[in-house]
C-alpha cells in the first residue's frame, strides 16, 4: 500500500507509511507480543514518510505493548585499526580514542540507519558490550540488554541468548543473508574444533574516566574456524533454512524481506556448523 501526493507538474511520489508497513508486517508473521531482533536495509523499503521511524513505530505498533524491538548497534570502533598482532593499542594514541558508552557511543555505520534511529528512540536502552551491544525498545528491553558478558559477548547471558530463552524472531528487512547477527550465537554455541580468538584492548566510560579493559571474544570479523575459510556460510545456512521449509518470507513496502524464530534458525544453525567442521 502506497499513499501519493502531487505537486503541480511534479512527478507523483509514493511513500511507504507506517500503518501500510504494519500491514506487511502482519502478513509476514509479525504478531502482538513478539520479541524481534531487526535487520533493515531501510533503502530498499522505498520512500518512506517520515524516515526511519516510520519502520520503528510500524515494528511497535505490530508487536504492541507487550513485544519489544531489538537492533545490532555494534560501535564505531575504528580504533582497532591500530592495533597491534596481539590486540594492544600503542600508548602514544591512548588519551586520543573515545571510550565505549553505552549512552552516547553511536552504532556502527556499517550496519546502516536502523540500530542508530532505534538507539536514539526515546525509551530504547543498549546493552553493555561495546562489539556485540544490542538496542532495545518495548516491554522486555531492560532485561533483553541487562547485565551483558563483556567477554564472548554473543554467548550466554547475551541479548542473543535471550531473544532465543524467551521465543523471540529475527526479522530480516531487506537485509543481506549474510547479515543475520544470531549465526554468531550459533558458532559460539557449535562444538567446533580450533575456533578462532581475538583478544582486544577496549576503552571504557567510567565516572573514573576512561578505563581499558582487555575483552576476548570468537573472532566474528574472520570466519570461525578455518575449515569455513572462503565460504559464505551465513547466506548458505540462512537460504538452507528456508528451502527446508522454515522461515516465512515476503514483501515489506518493497524489500525482500524473512521472518524467522530465533531459537529454530540457531538449532539448525549449530547442526550445520558441526557437521561441517570435521
Amino acid at each position: 500500500m502506497t499513499f501519493e501526493r502531487s505537486s503541480g507538474a511534479a512527478p507523483r511520489t509514493p511513500f511507504m507509511t507506517r500503518a501500510a508497513l504494519v500491514d506487511d508486517l502482519r502478513a509476514i508473521g509479525l504478531a502482538p507480543g513478539d520479541i524481534v531482533l531487526v535487520h533493515a536495509a531501510l533503502s530498499k523499503v522505498g520512500p518512506l514518510l517520515n524516515g526511519p521511524d516510520a519502520v520503528i513505530g510500524a515494528l511497535l505498533d505490530t508487536v504492541g505493548p507487550e513485544g519489544t524491538v531489538m537492533g545490532y548497534t555494534d560501535w564505531d570502533a575504528h580504533y582497532e585499526d591500530l592495533l597491534d598482532a596481539e590486540g594492544r593499542v600503542p600508548d602514544a594514541w591512548k588519551s586520543h580514542i573515545p571510550p565505549f558508552d553505552p549512552l552516547r557511543s553511536r552504532s556502527v555505520r556499517d550496519n546502516g540507519a536502523f540500530p542508530e534511529f532505534l538507539r536514539t528512540t526515546p525509551g530504547a536502552l543498549r546493552s553493555g558490550n561495546p562489539g556485540a551491544s544490542m538496542a532495545a525498545l518495548g516491554a522486555k528491553a531492560e532485561w533483553l540488554t541487562a547485565d551483558h558478558p563483556l567477554d564472548y559477548g554473543y554467548g550466554e547471558g547475551s541479548p542473543l541468548a535471550k531473544l532465543v530463552e524467551t521465543g523471540g524472531k529475527v526479522l530480516m528487512l531487506g537485509a543481506p543473508r549474510d547479515t543475520m547477527t544470531l549465526i554468531h550465537h550459533a558458532e559460539h554455541l557449535a562444538r567446533l574444533a580450533g575456533k578462532r580468538i581475538k583478544r582486544v584492548e577496549v576503552p571504557f566510560a567510567t565516572d573514573a574516566g576512561t578505563v581499558w579493559r582487555w575483552v576476548e571474544e570468537f573472532d566474528t570479523g574472520d570466519p570461525v574456524i578455518p575449515a569455513l575459510d572462503g565460504v559464505d556460510y551465513f547466506t548458505e545456512i540462512v537460504t538452507e533454512f528456508l528451502e527446508g521449509g522454515s522461515g516465512r518470507q515476503g514483501k515489506i513496502g518493497h524489500a525482500d524481506s524473512i521472518l524467522v524464530d530465533a531459537a529454530a534458525m540457531t538449532a539448525f544453525a549449530v547442526d550445520w556448523l558441526e557437521s561441517r567442521s570435521a
